[in-house]
């Protein structure tokens, strides 16, 4: 079995990589030929933490295993560590013999950032200037880099819940040479592109903050319960998402579905825009929402990368298992 510890991710994975790895991977679950295993999220009555489980098995990129982990909401104050702890195992599809077992914490935030990015390189205006963030946290800063990757964007607005946060994705706009303005909520309509990141359970971009022809990505509503966006804002857009299933349940389409304002059969996953079975945007007009659940696919297909990376480079430790 081959160990790729997280002190060696940051070395290996790029936000090239995990882009690549993210956009076949939902490519192939449109496709049919990979998909997700339930997902399983309990509060573990320890520590106020939330511990769980997402696998699947992509049979085109022949990867199968899981990701176990959670959120430690007092990790950082009590330990020194980030409060989201992760783990992937991959396993042999023709054996079941266990094959790897990789550090998930910075694979994680990488492959949600990529997943955004993914939504932006295929729904965006391909004129897009303006990218507003709602959320400063630690993910945050990953999602404004690999989001700045895909459009020329030429200014960076942001609002966050405890303002004293928004130095943290100023500096990266900074760092790519961008001026960046914080905002009120309803300024948001000055955006092209929208990455919502927050963990609230009650919605703070509305329906009437965004304009004509914007694209947002909602990526942070992983739970039953959470919210980042009125649900009435899915019922103009044209909604994607990374899986159906999880959208309805435990995403940011749970609101619209369960008060009527939109049907199931008005999501569609975003893979079948990278495989060119649906048109993706239809207007300069359209607004276009993605839907970013997180799905244990996701975690597989990065982890296999920084697998094959960490062999190539010779910084893989192989033990018998």
């Amino acid at each position: 079995m081959i160990i790729v510890p997280e002190r060696e991710i940051a070395d290996l994975m790029t936000r090239e990589a995990a882009f690549d790895a993210v956009e076949q991977v939902f490519a192939s679950m449109a496709s049919r030929d990979a998909y997700n295993f339930p997902v399983v999220r309990e509060a573990i009555g320890h520590a106020d933490a939330l511990y769980g489980f997402k696998g699947g098995f992509d049979r085109a990129g022949m990867t199968l295993g899981l990701k176990a982990g959670g959120y430690w909401p007092n990790n950082l104050e009590q330990h020194g560590i980030i409060n989201h702890q992760s783990t992937v195992f991959l396993f042999d599809p023709d054996t079941g013999k266990a094959n790897a077992m990789v550090g998930g914490n910075l694979l994680t935030a990488l492959r949600t950032a990529a997943a955004s990015s993914v939504s932006i390189k295929h729904l965006a205006r391909a004129d897009s200037k303006i990218i507003g963030m709602i959320g400063a946290g630690h993910q945050a800063t990953f999602q404004l880099r690999a989001a700045l990757e895909q459009r020329s964007f030429e200014k960076v607005i942001g609002w966050n819940y405890h303002p004293e946060m928004l130095p943290n994705i100023e500096k990266v706009a900074i760092d790519a040479g961008l001026p960046f303005e914080a905002v009120s909520l309803d300024r948001m309509q000055d955006a092209d592109v929208i990455i919502s990141i927050t963990s609230a359970f009650a919605p703070s971009l509305m329906a009437d903050h965004v304009a004509p022809g914007t694209h947002i990505a909602c990526m942070g509503t992983d739970t039953k319960g959470k919210q980042e966006v009125e649900a009435a804002l899915l019922a103009r857009a044209t909604v994607f998402t990374d899986e159906i299933a999880q959208s309805i349940s435990i995403g940011e389409a749970q609101h619209a579905i369960a008060d009527g304002t939109l049907d199931q059969d008005q999501i569609t996953e975003i893979g079948a825009v990278i495989n060119g079975t649906h048109p993706g945007r239809s207007s300069d007009q359209e607004i276009t929402l993605f839907d970013g659940t997180g799905v244990g696919l996701q975690d597989l297909a990065v982890a296999s990368a920084v697998v094959r990376l960490a062999v190539d480079k010779g910084i893989a430790i192989e033990v018998d298992f």
